[in-house]
């Protein structure tokens, strides 16, 4: 008997939460774990901590702004993107004061202002190699272009070698970049942080 595969793409639901929690952590090599370990309240694992912020309807990492790829009806990958607005001079003062790890990351995010920003990007690691970050990053293109935005923006590890060919090829252009700080949770000991963006 054949298997036939299938892939839809669609909007996050409340429900999705912990899969988005589980992705994000993929996407972020650690950092999100190690962020929401910190939040975790009395009896809550650092995942339980990732899914309550991923219920919430206000803020980045929220289910609204995820889409998710399923495959043979199981959720395999995510993308998290909305629009980075101009930082405030508030924004600007609390940039200090931000856990370490995500520093560099919050200040290419304030050189995105009008982009849609690609936040996070993620497959699940039996899943990867089927096109569906691909086919996220093209949603996520037409879902920019419905909010009439014309240019979107990434991050990635530029050690992460694979993510960088991914996004070269689909014509996101290295523009700005931040040192990688070192830190415990960190997956990357030296190289840079780059921004990359493309107009649509």
């Amino acid at each position: 008997m054949t298997m036939h595969s299938y892939t839809i793409i669609r909007a996050a639901e409340r429900q999705d939460a912990r899969a988005l929690a589980r992705l994000i952590d993929i996407a972020g090599e650690g950092i999100p774990n190690w962020l929401w370990s910190q939040m975790a309240g009395e009896g809550q694992s650092a995942l339980d901590a990732g899914e309550e912020r991923a219920k919430r309807d206000a803020g980045g990492f929220s289910w609204k702004n995820a889409l998710v790829a399923e495959h043979n009806a199981e959720i395999a990958a995510m993308m998290v993107g909305y629009r980075i607005e101009e930082p405030s001079d508030e924004d600007r003062a609390e940039l200090p004061g931000l856990p370490e790890p995500g520093r560099p990351f919050v200040e290419l995010e304030h050189r995105s202002a009008g982009t849609f920003y690609v936040n996070a990007l993620a497959a699940l690691p039996g899943r990867r190699g089927l096109g569906l970050g691909t086919a996220l990053l093209r949603a996520a293109e037409n879902k920019a272009a419905t909010q009439g935005i014309r240019r979107m923006s990434i991050q990635a590890f530029e050690q992460n070698t694979g993510a960088v060919r991914l996004y070269q090829r689909l014509g996101y252009k290295v523009t700005d970049a931040r040192p990688v700080i070192i830190h415990p949770c960190q997956p990357y000991y030296d190289g840079r942080v780059v921004l990359m963006l493309k107009d649509i």
